[in-house]
């Protein structure tokens, strides 16, 4: 169930765990688990009202918004409860890092949390910040500045190399050759005001 409305609170099964409901945080845009808390009532409309992600602190029995200390707020996205109705999954979009410790995560970095494919979610990002940011010797920059045009045709190029290799037999090379094409086409993407996002919403409405 989405949640959107305080009628939608009360079919909660706060009762099960003493008014508490334990809610589990993802990024929104790669699938990250960022961190997990607790929320009661009146965390959850804190949550809805403010846009801000806010808990119930068991240890300090009181509400507080993730961030309000240290600006690394978690903007709310959407809000979604189990079959159950006993527990909460929350799409955000964390500024800055969700640990205390300054990690991104509040889960073990050291060991593999995240899907092979967000990597390409983290790629995007660096790009998009590449853009803005523009840091001198950086290859990034160096396509964005040489303009559209020349990006387009890198992407061309690095099309056909991938056929070349895919037709050749030569597996390692048609890897190589699909990663920079992809790289190009996210560079490309990002120089049209585009993203990936945008391509996967194009292709789920075909499917």
């Amino acid at each position: 169930m989405l949640i959107e409305k305080p009628a939608d609170i009360e079919t909660l099964d706060w009762e099960k765990m003493g008014n508490m409901i334990p809610v589990i945080i993802q990024d929104h845009f790669d699938g990250r688990v960022l961190m997990q808390g607790y929320m009661n009532p009146d965390a959850l409309k804190q949550t809805l009202d403010s846009g801000k992600v806010t808990f119930w602190s068991r240890s300090q029995q009181a509400l507080w918004t993730k961030g309000e200390t240290s600006g690394n707020y978690l903007n709310l996205k959407s809000v979604h409860s189990d079959c159950d109705n006993d527990c909460l999954l929350i799409l955000a979009e964390p500024i800055g890092p969700t640990c205390h410790t300054g990690a991104d995560t509040c889960f073990d970095t050291s060991i593999k949390t995240v899907p092979e494919l967000a990597f390409i979610a983290s790629l995007e990002r660096l790009i998009e910040t590449r853009k803005k940011e523009m840091p001198e010797g950086s290859y990034t920059t160096e396509l964005f500045n040489s303009g559209v045009k020349r990006i387009a045709q890198k992407v061309g190029e690095e099309g056909v190399e991938t056929s070349l290799a895919a037709v050749a037999g030569d597996d390692e090379e048609l890897l190589n050759e699909s990663a920079d094409l992809l790289f190009h086409l996210l560079v490309l993407l990002q120089a049209r005001k585009s993203s990936l996002s945008q391509v996967v919403k194009t292709l789920r409405s075909r499917h």
